[in-house]
């Protein structure tokens, strides 16, 4: 490639690069592996590519110009695939916070315009720094600002529901896909375009970001005092007094005796693994990383016999015990990896 289309290509991708890795230098408890980043950024420009052959389908099937298939149609299409990448991260338990939702759903954005930029490069071999300015401070900010905000509102409306559901994506998807018209309505101003992707893109990640990393901070505390507590109460004989042992007394009567017994066993090893995700957590806040041990692994063996042991109808019953969410089930994934 010469350099003439180098520059461009730097120009065009580096913002929205740059950003990336900024997410990912302030995420102080480093919630996403950069394994995962990447793997996230691979999935974003695959889903690119198949945008390039659905919309091109979608413009000879419906008859449309360019112009008004980028205003109202090719939004929703480009923001529904790249939200399965999202929700797949979701439904995976990969995601568990505001700040990791952010970093993940800006990284689909971000591979997602490096294939749209180098298309473009292709395409318009010609067009000016002017245009690939635009285009990396614009068009690809854009795509990561608002499937990182899609990521955002997917999750916290995910967590507040009783129940949830597919649902619960769909007000973030709709306020991308409206995010992502309003950008494309402002094509014949692109300099305006990409002054207010940045200024109203940028300030709102960052104070969803300090939230989250504020919200992660009061959840690390309260969740490891409560792990401990119960940690303490099963090491030191006192459960039967506590709520959680007279709920285990009254399961006697709809389970064998060796069952009853595995399910505190069960209630044991998973406190035991959350308290040590919790302590990996604060161990890489303080700049220390981890690799998972052989006890670790260990209990992860038992947790699965135990599992297997119990039934399903087991763990339903010790579902009021554990207060599972998907910031719990998340915090097992990551000391799993």
């Amino acid at each position: 490639m010469t350099l003439h289309r180098v520059i461009p290509s730097v120009i065009g991708l580096l913002p929205v690069i740059t950003f990336l890795a900024v997410l990912l230098y302030f995420d102080s408890y480093k919630l996403v592996r950069l394994r995962l980043v990447l793997g996230v950024v691979a999935c974003g420009a695959v889903i690119a590519a198949v945008c390039y052959a659905i919309n091109a389908d979608v413009i000879a099937m419906l008859g449309l110009d360019l112009r008004t298939f980028s205003r109202y149609v090719a939004p929703a299409i480009e923001e529904l695939l790249k939200a399965a990448v999202v929700v797949a991260l979701l439904r995976t338990h990969r995601i568990g916070f505001p700040v990791d939702a952010a970093i993940c759903g800006f990284a689909v954005g971000t591979g997602f315009a490096v294939v749209e930029n180098m298309y473009f490069l292709h395409a318009i071999p010609d067009a000016g720094i002017g245009t690939w300015i635009v285009r990396g401070f614009g068009t690809a900010f854009m795509h990561g600002g608002v499937t990182a905000i899609f990521a955002i509102t997917a999750l916290v409306l995910r967590e507040r529901a009783r129940r949830p559901s597919m649902v619960d994506m769909l007000p973030g998807f709709a306020l991308a896909v409206v995010l992502h018209m309003g950008y494309n309505h402002l094509s014949n101003w692109p300099r305006v375009s990409a002054v207010v992707s940045v200024l109203l893109l940028a300030p709102l990640l960052y104070a969803v970001f300090r939230y989250g990393e504020t919200a992660l901070d009061h959840w690390i505390g309260q969740g490891f005092d409560a792990d401990a507590e119960m940690l303490e109460l099963i090491d030191s004989g006192r459960l039967s007094d506590s709520p959680v042992g007279r709920y285990l007394t009254k399961l006697k009567d709809r389970f064998h005796g060796p069952i009853v017994a595995d399910l505190l066993c069960y209630l044991r090893v998973y406190t035991e693994l959350a308290l040590r995700a919790k302590g990996m957590l604060l161990m890489r806040e303080s700049g220390f990383d981890l690799p998972r041990d052989e006890a670790t692994q260990a209990k992860f063996e038992e947790l699965h016999y135990l599992e297997t042991s119990i039934g399903k109808t087991g763990l339903r019953a010790l579902k009021p015990m554990r207060h599972i969410s998907d910031k719990e089930l998340w915090q097992l994934n990551m000391l799993r990896e």
